[in-house]
C-alpha cells in the first residue's frame, strides 16, 4: 500500500493553509507573517530586556540601517528589505551555526518561501544579486548591534563574526528606540506600519 504523503502545510490564524515545503502566493497573507514574526525571538530568546527582540523588530531595524546605508534606494528596496526574514514566521529564527550544519535542504525551503511571499506582493521572486548584497551588509549590521547591546558579545568579538559596523551614527534617541525590545503588539504594529507605507507607495 502507497504511503500517505505526509502533511507539510500549517493552518494560519488567517484561515490559509500553508503548503511549507511548495508554498503558493495566494496563502501568504500579510497578518499572518506580522503576526508570526511579532512573537519570533532572535537570538533563541537569548537576549537583554523585559521582552525578547522579536524577527518583526530586528526587521524594521534592518530596514532602517539599509536606508541609512543605501539612501538611493526605491521603495521597492526597502520592502525588500523589510521583507528579507519573513519566512521565519513559519520556520522560525534559527541561528546561522545551526543553518549551515542543517545543510542546504533548509535553505531551499526558506528560499522557496521567501520567493512566494515576494510575489503575493507584487515584488520579483528574487531582487538583484546587488540589492540582496547590500540587505545582507544591514543586516550583518543589525546583527551586530543586537550582539553587543542585547545578546551579551563584547564587541570585538562581535566584529569577528559580523564585521566592523559603517554607521557610526544613527540618531543615538532613534537607535535606543529601535534596538530596546518592544512588546509583541508594538512590533507586530510597527512591521504593519512600514510595510503599509512602503507598498502603498509601489502603488502611486
Amino acid at each position: 500500500m502507497a504511503r500517505a504523503k505526509e502533511r507539510a502545510w500549517q493552518r494560519m490564524l488567517s484561515g490559509r493553509r500553508l503548503d511549507i515545503l511548495d508554498p503558493s502566493p495566494l496563502d501568504v497573507e500579510l497578518s499572518d507573517i506580522a503576526h508570526g514574526l511579532a512573537r519570533v525571538a532572535r537570538w533563541n530568546g537569548q537576549t537583554q530586556g523585559d521582552y525578547s527582540f522579536s524577527v518583526a523588530q530586528h526587521s524594521v531595524l534592518v530596514l532602517e540601517i539599509f536606508l541609512a546605508i543605501c539612501p538611493g534606494a526605491t521603495d521597492r528596496d526597502a520592502l525588500y528589505a523589510l521583507l528579507h526574514d519573513a519566512p521565519e514566521y513559519v520556520m522560525g529564527d534559527i541561528i546561522s551555526p545551526f543553518k549551515s550544519a542543517m545543510g542546504g535542504n533548509y535553505r531551499e525551503v526558506e528560499q522557496r518561501l521567501l520567493g512566494a511571499i515576494h510575489i503575493r506582493f507584487a515584488l520579483p521572486a528574487k531582487p538583484s544579486m546587488a540589492l540582496a548584497r547590500q540587505i545582507k551588509r544591514a543586516d550583518r549590521e543589525a546583527a551586530f548591534f543586537e550582539a553587543v547591546h542585547l545578546a551579551g558579545f563584547e564587541a570585538d568579538e562581535a566584529r569577528k563574526l559580523f564585521g566592523e559596523p559603517s554607521l557610526p551614527a544613527f540618531d543615538l534617541d532613534q537607535f535606543e528606540r529601535l534596538i530596546r525590545p518592544w512588546p509583541a503588539r508594538e512590533a507586530h504594529d510597527r512591521f504593519l506600519a512600514a510595510f503599509e507605507e512602503l507598498f502603498s507607495a509601489l502603488s502611486v
